[in-house]
């Protein structure tokens, strides 16, 4: 996605993509309060270790961390509260099916604006072993060396 379709990264989960095999993505919009979606378009938003449950047919986000908004006025807020993700009724009952079933997890991969609407990446995934997440490690430092020589020559 770029800027010309009206898409802006907000922030990135890129522990997903190490810790678990990737096997599908869907896009989620996410209900928010009005000091919520102002901090999220400032960038204070963490989805370090948050995680996306189902509950009956609804999806939740929880351990999402958004920063308080400098100009609220309101006295309570709850930075890592469960909030709501709104998704198609068919999508929902086959993302739940396959979590109870086979032992998938569903990730949040990065958060974005979409013409001016908040935006999450839900992948539906599966945990690394050890001996995997070694390969990674391997894979990214030897893309990295090869890019060094090529600047290098």
């Amino acid at each position: 996605m770029a800027e010309s379709e009206g898409v802006k990264v907000i922030t990135v989960n890129k522990k997903a993509r190490f810790n678990y095999h990737i096997d599908e993505t869907y896009e989620a919009g996410i209900v928010l309060t009005g000091a919520e979606i102002k901090s999220v378009r400032e960038g204070a938003i963490s989805l370090a270790e948050s995680y996306i449950v189902p509950d009956r047919d609804e999806l939740f986000l929880l351990n999402a961390h958004i920063k308080p908004y400098k100009f609220n006025t309101a006295t309570s807020y709850d930075p890592v509260r469960k909030r709501k993700l709104l998704m198609h009724r068919h999508e929902i009952n086959r993302l739940r099916g396959r979590v109870e079933a086979k032992g998938y997890t569903l990730v949040p991969t990065r958060v974005y604006l979409k013409h001016g609407r908040a935006k999450i990446e839900v992948a539906l995934a599966k945990g690394k072993a050890a001996p995997d997440k070694r390969q990674s490690i391997k894979e990214r430092e030897g893309k990295r060396e090869a890019e060094r020589a090529m600047k290098n020559r």
